[in-house]
């Protein structure tokens, strides 16, 4: 199973608690504090510490306008070495992150930045309890995928599947494939499938 390695920019982003991290999923936290930072919520420090070997503090060395980002930017590299198959989800509202994941996405390695913890699709996904709140963390997924969205029918239901961690039953999927071309998102021919997103 892909483990999810979530770096937090906390000189940007002040998360109220990592708590949603630590349920079944493979997550890994490192939280970015910056070198004159000098606390970290009570809430957060609890979830970091609930997370155990899976969650550690990267405390910055020195000062500048993009310390930290370079900081985010080694240890994703040094990851993806030990680990090719990682997903990597930068918590932050810096769109400076932006090109660094547009980079990475060229070299096959899985990024994105999210504004918040819960905005991560694993997490939204365990969260949705209405056919739209599906059918919105599915059409964010295959944003995200850009060109490598599913090209066929059986794919994409596989796709949905794996992304609701298989909780889903086949009626429940085929109810999303059909919101999907409802809305215009997905145009179904035959076996293939093309997008409008």
């Amino acid at each position: 199973m892909r483990t999810n390695y979530v770096l937090v920019d906390y000189e940007n982003v002040q998360p109220k608690s990592l708590a949603a991290l630590a349920g079944d999923q493979p997550f890994k936290v490192l939280l970015f504090v910056g070198a004159s930072q000098a606390k970290v919520t009570f809430e957060v420090a609890d979830s970091m510490q609930a997370l155990g070997g899976n969650a550690s503090y990267v405390k910055i060395s020195g000062n500048g306008s993009n310390a930290l980002d370079f900081h985010v930017a080694y240890y994703i590299g040094r990851i993806a070495c030990e680990d090719p198959t990682a997903f990597f989800h930068i918590i932050s509202k810096d769109a400076g992150f932006d090109p660094l994941i547009a980079h990475l996405k060229t070299k096959k390695i899985l990024a994105a930045r999210h504004k918040d913890v819960s905005d991560i699709p694993l997490l939204k996904a365990a969260n949705t309890k209405t056919l739209a709140e599906k059918v919105e963390v599915v059409v964010a997924n295959l944003r995200q995928r850009g060109s490598a969205r599913p090209r066929t029918v059986k794919t994409l239901s596989s796709t949905i599947g794996a992304l609701f961690q298989k909780q889903l039953g086949e009626s429940d999927i085929k109810a999303v494939l059909g919101e999907l071309v409802k809305a215009g998102h997905a145009v179904i021919d035959g076996t293939k499938v093309s997008y409008s997103l």
